[in-house]
């Protein structure tokens, strides 16, 4: 019902023109975006609210012709006259394993459907998450989930107050001054093995300090807007709300 759309090879305009021009041949543009080393591909619909006047569909973790098929496949099941249900359980979907949908939370909705945004302009829109199952068929949320899929697919009906992949009580670096002097982090750093380093910009080597991840996102929710930093990237703001600039890091030659 659409042609897939390679993200990184058109540009803003041209992607808006295509989209609209396949929403009103196909009824929907579907979006593919790849994986960063990091951050899980994911796929969504674009026109299911103007077509159909039904939630946009997304997903993630699956690979990118089967997550362009299934949300074509959902689109027909919508076009049919079938409205898909917040919570249900769906053995149609995949052909031998369970699956769900889950409200988008609109605080979300800005992060993973740029492109969508750019088309319903000012109009606002809901959206679905589909949830598959492990190889054993259950759900992330259920005991006993394959911890090796743990984080391909972020719950979007939650956790919009903490966007990191990570465990809430993950390690992290900060500084003396943020901990005790209250001052804002102006750079973040996610280093190649993984680290988050949270600076004020004003530390030496003795003023680091070691905090939960949570802790830093309970005082600072717009933390949050770096949660996709890929490995090897850094962001830097001049004030907390400032735009955020972010850059791959220099590492110097080891000798």
């Amino acid at each position: 019902m659409s042609e897939e759309n390679k993200c990184k090879c058109i540009n803003k305009d041209d992607l808006l023109e295509q989209t609209k021009l396949n929403i009103e041949k196909f009824g929907l543009q579907v979006i593919m975006v790849t994986s960063t080393k990091y951050s899980s591909s994911f796929a969504y619909s674009i026109g299911l609210t103007k077509t159909f006047n039904h939630p946009e569909i997304i997903c993630f973790g699956l690979p990118n012709n089967l997550a362009h098929e299934i949300i074509n496949d959902i689109a027909k099941i919508v076009e049919n006259g079938e409205i898909i249900e917040n919570g249900k359980i769906y053995t149609n979907i995949f052909g031998n394993s369970q699956a769900t949908f889950l409200k988008v939370d609109e605080r979300n909705i800005s992060n993973y459907f740029g492109a969508g945004i750019n088309y319903y302009e000012s109009e606002k829109f809901n959206a679905l998450q589909l949830i598959w199952t492990d190889r054993n068929d259950k759900f992330p949320w259920e005991e006993n989930f394959e911890e090796e899929f743990l984080y391909k697919q972020p719950l979007l009906d939650r956790n919009a107050n903490f966007k990191f992949n990570e465990p809430k009580n993950l390690t992290t670096f900060t500084t003396r001054q943020w901990l005790e002097e209250q001052k804002p982090i102006l750079r973040v750093i996610h280093d190649n093995d993984g680290d988050w380093q949270f600076l004020t910009g004003d530390q030496l080597p003795e003023d680091i300090r070691i905090v939960a991840l949570e802790e830093l996102v309970k005082r600072d929710e717009t933390l949050n807007e770096v949660f996709d930093l890929d490995y090897g990237e850094e962001a830097e703001r001049g004030f907390i709300d400032g735009q955020w600039t972010r850059n791959k890091i220099e590492y110097e030659d080891e000798t």
